[in-house]
């Protein structure tokens, strides 16, 4: 069963006799129902009654109900109550836009917007480079989705996918000082979405694809970076792929193992695993086999293609293994889950490498726990935080845009991505590595900054970087 969460989070009122044993009684009942209780207030005292609030995670909405029934049933105490913690942030929405400039004075009025608007308006016109320091263009990124692949959801739409997207557009200003704003657009066909993001973009420095369905999701990246001149990145894909490299850099580190001279199976031919293939054959790993639920993509395979698939055909399986993920698992170092539940179970995992690294990242739900894992395997790693080595995006992305916007880079390349991984990595220190640390926490500070560099640093190399890292302020 998993384990309570503040993703689940109650604050119950209660009403209850002033006797002594009552708050024993109450926490005892929530204990039995499984609850684990966070804070006890106290609200209000008299001779007669009590009034409490209790703030409770649990593990599901059905946990939620048997928990305050199971306090209901108790003799003598009353629910005054039951607030919903998670529903309650996200009243109103979760982010808000301010003013950076003051509108106290008419002074500010007449700089702020007319008539002396009309001279900034004007020298962007003259020159439309000026847009990335005269405009909100310079530090800000649409997070654009159709709602097709919500994490954990599926193709729940545009309106249901506000709330991630709200929740992405927190994280890219908390971890990498980036303003962002959610895009959820009300169509699900590829040219339409095109259509909708180059209409859009000269607003933005740039665009964040966001649970958008593979196999669309690849044409719709691929021709709007063909087409736009701002950077165009699909987290899923990249996002991913950037943590999973980190993490597999400083496992091998701890395993004393070269990636190149690695075997690493993917299990997931979606977004995130082509991604992560690429990624992992750009570091110079050469043995991959990547497998869907049609078993090992070899050249010539004929069943549940795409052009996707068809370039890991061409690009990965060097032996041209033909058979299922738990057949290919066998002498490999390397594990990567990027699928389903429940997929892959500990024999499997048995039949791996020495000091086998075992990457289990759908969720909630992995493709294998860490539990059955852990006899076989030395470094596990999931998508979920209540486990160690969490591989989560938000070690990538602020930072990556923040650098791609900071140098106003045309385009994100796939030796960025390798950069923002080696970054990642870095930041843990050798003598800190560990079996349970191979990836820094996603509030370290160091993170987004060390892969603001890096990825500055290869736009500059590469000469996709239109502005210096100091530049000089523009006037007219």
């Amino acid at each position: 069963m998993p384990l309570p969460s503040a993703s689940n989070s109650l604050t119950i009122r209660i009403k209850y006799t002033n006797k002594v044993g009552n708050l024993a009684m109450l926490t005892e009942a929530i204990a039995k129902a499984g609850g684990s209780i966070g804070a006890v207030d106290l609200v209000e005292v008299s001779p007669k009654q009590i009034i409490r609030d209790l703030t409770i995670d649990c593990v599901d909405s059905h946990h939620e109900e048997s928990i305050v029934q199971a306090i209901r049933d108790l003799p003598g105490v009353e629910v005054v109550n039951v607030s919903d913690r998670t529903f309650l942030m996200h009243l109103g929405g979760k982010i808000e836009v301010k003013c950076k400039a003051p509108l106290a004075r008419r002074d500010d009025l007449s700089m702020a917007y007319t008539p002396g608007v009309a001279r900034i308006s004007s020298a962007i016109a003259e020159d439309p480079k000026k847009a990335f320091a005269l405009t909100i263009k310079q530090n800000t990124v649409a997070v654009v989705t159709d709602g097709s692949a919500v994490l954990g959801l599926g193709n729940v739409g545009p309106l249901a996918a506000m709330p991630v997207m709200e929740g992405k557009a927190m994280l890219f200003k908390e971890f990498g000082g980036v303003n962002a704003f959610p895009i959820c657009l009300s169509t699900q066909e590829p040219k339409e979405i095109i259509a909708a993001v180059k209409a859009i973009a000269p607003g933005f420095g740039g665009i964040n694809l966001e649970d958008i369905a593979a196999p669309k999701c690849f044409e719709i990246e691929d021709t709007l970076r063909a087409e736009l001149d701002i950077p165009v990145f699909h987290d899923d894909q990249h996002g991913t792929a950037a943590v999973a490299l980190a993490a597999l850099i400083n496992a091998a580190r701890i395993v004393k193992k070269e990636l190149p001279s690695m075997k690493v199976v993917v299990l997931g031919a979606g977004a995130a695993g082509v991604a992560c293939t690429k990624a992992f054959l750009g570091a110079g790993i050469a043995d991959v086999i990547v497998c869907d639920r049609a078993g090992s993509i070899y050249r010539g395979r004929g069943e549940s293609m795409n052009p996707a698939k068809e370039w890991l055909a061409q690009n990965t399986n060097r032996e041209e293994f033909k058979g299922s993920a738990k057949h290919a698992l066998k002498g490999a170092d390397v594990f990567l889950g990027v699928s389903g539940p429940n997929l892959i179970a500990g024999e499997d995992i048995s039949t791996m490498a020495h000091d086998a690294i075992v990457f289990s990242l759908s969720n909630p739900v992995p493709e294998i726990m860490p539990e059955d894992a852990a006899p076989y395997a030395r470094i596990i790693a999931t998508g979920r935080s209540d486990y160690p080595n969490q591989i989560n995006n938000v070690l990538c992305f602020p930072g990556l845009f923040k650098g791609l916007l900071d140098c106003s880079a045309r385009q994100v390349t796939e030796e960025m991505v390798i950069a923002a991984s080696q970054a990642i990595a870095s930041v843990i220190r050798p003598d800190e590595l560990h079996e349970d640390y191979i990836v820094p926490s996603v509030f370290d500070s160091r993170v987004a900054p060390a892969v603001a560099r890096a990825v500055t640093r290869v736009a500059h190399a590469s000469g996709l970087a239109r502005r210096k890292p100091k530049a000089a302020k523009v006037f007219q």
